[in-house]
């Protein structure tokens, strides 16, 4: 295996762990802190860090009309509004219930790439593979559907609204992004992010008697320089050498992670479903790269 392989192989690995532990850091964040409060100050550290690193690697800056609406784009889709209904949704909802509903994101990049990207059609292999790999979720979270809080449809709502801006987004950049460095592109999305959600919550939320804790401070921290600066960083550099909805099925092995952690951390039960689950999640994963894979048999 060259190098260019181990780095993309590793940068699954990196985004598929990594982002299946934001669920449980998200979940321990908003249980005292506001959540577009939260999700700003995330990612104000996170772009503090990028520009630091823009600053000492030298990078240049695009600012072409092409980058330009790259950056809005991912400012208000992505890290503004998308963030917010994550944040404000897992109020309202078991974490676990967030990654199932997030793993439609296959679903929505597959349909957006068929009609926006030429060279990305779904095909037989794509489109059972994502069936599987969905269905696997659902077997692994089928508790989690008997929920008592009377917002818990509206919480739903915002996190499948929020996959589908987030798949357009992909789409966008998968489009318009060649050119530019992940650092810069990312740098520019937080930092347009960042000032949009601390408006917002200026707005909406009380900053004043915060119940700051430790867990809570940590959970931001974490989730700032691991499931931000890292993994957005990694995830736009593999979109630039893999198809699209290839990239988007780690968004099946997130939830796997995520439920794990959250029978270690916070105790929460292990259906016997898991493992038939996380066996149609890797059969689908397999089944999806079937026409690849046959290829470079032949």
């Amino acid at each position: 295996m060259n190098s260019e392989k181990l780095k993309i192989w590793l940068g699954f690995v990196v985004i598929s762990t990594v982002w299946g532990s934001t669920w449980l850091a998200i979940k321990i964040g908003v249980t005292s802190i506001p959540p577009f409060f939260a999700a700003g100050i995330r990612f104000a550290i996170a772009s503090v860090v990028l520009y630091a690193i823009i600053r000492v690697r030298g990078l240049r800056v695009v600012t072409t009309p092409d980058a330009k609406k790259l950056y809005l784009v991912m400012g208000l889709l992505t890290f503004f509004i998308s963030f917010g209904l994550v944040y404000w949704g897992e109020q309202h909802i078991p974490s676990g219930l967030g990654s199932i509903l997030f793993a439609s994101f296959p679903f929505w990049v597959a349909l957006f790439a068929h009609f926006l990207l030429p060279g990305e059609p779904i095909d037989g292999f794509k489109g059972a593979g994502i069936a599987m790999g969905f269905l696997g979720i659902v077997l692994i979270f089928w508790g989690d559907f008997d929920i008592g809080n009377p917002l818990a449809g509206f919480g739903m709502a915002a996190m499948v609204l929020s996959t589908v801006l987030q798949a357009y987004v992909l789409i966008v950049v998968k489009r318009l992004g060649h050119a530019i460095s992940p650092i810069v592109m990312n740098f520019a999305g937080m930092a347009m992010g960042t000032a949009c959600l601390m408006l917002t919550s200026a707005l909406t939320e009380k900053w004043v008697g915060i119940p700051w804790n430790i867990p809570a401070a940590l959970s931001i921290v974490y989730l700032a320089l691991m499931g931000s600066v890292l993994t957005f960083v990694t995830y736009y550099w593999l979109l630039k050498r893999v198809q699209a909805v290839y990239l988007s099925l780690t968004a099946f092995i997130n939830p796997i992670v995520a439920v794990i952690l959250g029978a270690l951390v916070l105790n929460e039960s292990l259906g016997a479903s898991l493992a038939v689950g996380a066996a149609m999640v890797l059969a689908g994963i397999l089944v999806a790269n079937g026409k690849a894979l046959l290829e470079k048999i032949r």
